[in-house]
């Protein structure tokens, strides 16, 4: 065989940041993967530089740095088949010595042997490559299908300015406050053991109407902001995408340019978007204003934090600290929250009638606020249940919301438009033992309740409440706004309740309306 360039270590380190964006390319931006990218390429290159300056064979150097590179971004796979539900940091104590002694045991039998080690060092070439290769081949294959379903656009049923409606005399600011996974009052107290009465009272006392009996329209949040957005049910999506499809694309696009922005452009108001981390709502190309994290040095994707997950190193960092970056990201999602909270309280300062846009990852994982506001680590999340973590979260989330409102309701010269809505419930214990494969079809009724009952609570100032009803759903809240406010003749849509079967099929819709109402 004819000898090749030792080039498998290269190959072997981008593999698995191609794999994880072949199965992600419709949740990743290509942008995202170019900070991993150069971080595992020029890691790479320092340890082949590093061992073939000390063991002065090239071949060798390159199997030696291979190994390292499969064993250490193979050893979050393997721990998450082997892990159990409940706590399971002490799983890498007993996973990592192992690990580390195969890496040992290898690569001393590498540097010992006497043999030719051409032929070898072809094969991890040509394993590597079709590797790569057939990763390359899944990125095209998915990229293909986000790019072809871009045209379905959330504009295309309604035309702005053919919409009968009238301007008012004065224009009320509107804040669309999104707090992502908060739960129904039922919930938190069946599930949570959590009596959340205090702040529904203080929402009360403030003039809101909590819609006790709401639901979300969607079991998630992709598919639940694009249908309250764009003030319709999405389940045309099966027909256009088909039930196979995994691909987000049009649902990311449907949370960029949709139908409530665009009426409230057209009667003058100024856009404003608060985004979160993740990709469907980071940033809004169409906004005046995108809110952006201040002081920090590097805006660590989501995406790079799962591929740092997947390596023997996470472990290690995480109880060491030794690189920071096991508390960084966390850092920045606690800043994040407060800084939003900060800036929110900021805009009746603006002139122009203003509407907000807010996805705030709160009370959602990952839980780095205790209920007073301090700072949780990894650690320390681990330590506790998830309903202790979901609680105390939640308990903060609502000392910041009443200082929020405070200062929205004392500081507008016109009393605003404010909706507290959360797009979906938590998820149910069970479905985080097979995220992908869980079968919602086969989901017991408390399980769909838990994800499907959620807050939702509208501030509407001078206008009649009584059209308000207690099962309102997201997707009729700005039709009724608008009804109310701009004189627009929207119909309300049945408020009914929509799940998909499961991960790998996700435009696949049924009906579970009967199974999550209140009775």
């Amino acid at each position: 065989m004819k000898k090749l360039p030792v080039i498998h270590p290269f190959l072997f380190a981008i593999f698995p940041v191609l794999f994880l964006f072949a199965h992600n390319v419709n949740r990743v931006s290509f942008s995202e993967i170019l900070l991993p990218t150069a971080i595992v390429l020029g890691f790479t290159l320092l340890l082949l530089l590093l061992f073939r300056l000390i063991l002065r064979d090239s071949k060798k150097a390159g199997i030696v740095v291979s190994i390292l590179l499969i064993l250490v971004f193979s050893y979050g796979h393997v721990f998450n088949l082997i892990r159990g539900e409940g706590e399971v940091g002490y799983l890498h104590r007993y996973l990592l010595p192992p690990w580390g002694m195969l890496f040992i045991c290898s690569a001393y039998f590498i540097i010992r042997t006497r043999r030719n080690l051409h032929n070898f060092t072809n094969v991890l070439n040509i394993v590597a490559t079709f590797l790569v290769v057939i990763s390359l081949i899944n990125i095209g294959y998915n990229f293909k299908s986000n790019v072809t379903s871009q045209d379905i656009k959330s504009t295309r049923n309604i035309e702005i300015n053919s919409i009968d409606s009238r301007k008012p005399d004065t224009l009320r600011d509107i804040y669309y406050i999104i707090l992502d996974r908060y739960a129904s009052t039922s919930t938190l107290k069946e599930i949570y053991n959590f009596d959340n009465s205090e702040f529904i009272d203080y929402l009360s006392d403030k003039g809101f109407y909590r819609a006790s009996k709401s639901t979300a329209n969607y079991l998630l949040t992709d598919h639940s902001l694009a249908s309250s957005l764009n003030m319709e049910y999405i389940n045309y999506l099966s027909d256009r995408m088909g039930e196979e499809s995994r691909n987000l694309g049009p649902l990311f696009e449907m949370m960029q340019d949709y139908k409530v922005w665009r009426f409230l452009k057209s009667k003058g108001y100024k856009f404003i978007h608060f985004g979160s981390w993740w990709r469907g709502t980071k940033r809004n190309k169409y906004a005046d204003t995108n809110f952006k994290l201040a002081h920090s040095l590097s805006e660590f994707s989501q995406f790079l934090d799962v591929l740092y997950k997947t390596t023997m190193f996470h472990p290690i960092d995480w109880k060491l600290d030794i690189t920071g970056f096991a508390s960084t990201w966390r850092r920045q999602q606690w800043k994040r929250i407060l800084q939003e909270f900060d800036e929110l309280a900021e805009v009746p300062n603006i002139k122009e009638p203003t509407f907000v846009f807010a996805h705030m990852l709160i009370p959602h994982d990952p839980y780095v606020f205790n209920r007073n506001g301090n700072f949780v680590t990894e650690e320390e999340e681990r330590k506790r249940t998830k309903i202790v973590n979901y609680v105390d979260q939640l308990i903060f989330t609502n000392k910041k919301l009443k200082i929020l409102i405070d200062k929205l309701l004392s500081d507008s010269e016109l009393s605003p438009i404010i909706v507290l809505q959360a797009d979906e419930g938590p998820y149910p214990q069970r479905y985080s033992a097979d995220v992908l494969n869980f079968n919602w079809e086969q989901a017991r009724k408390e399980e769909l309740r838990e994800k499907m009952r959620i807050l939702n609570a509208y501030y509407l100032p001078g206008v009649d409440k009584d059209i308000l009803y207690p099962s309102i759903t997201p997707v009729n809240s700005f039709r009724l706004i608008f009804n109310l406010y701009f004189d627009t003749n929207f119909e309300l849509l049945p408020d009914e309740n929509y799940a998909f079967v499961d991960g790998r099929h996700l435009y696949k819709f049924f009906n579970i309306t009967d199974k999550v109402k209140y009775q």
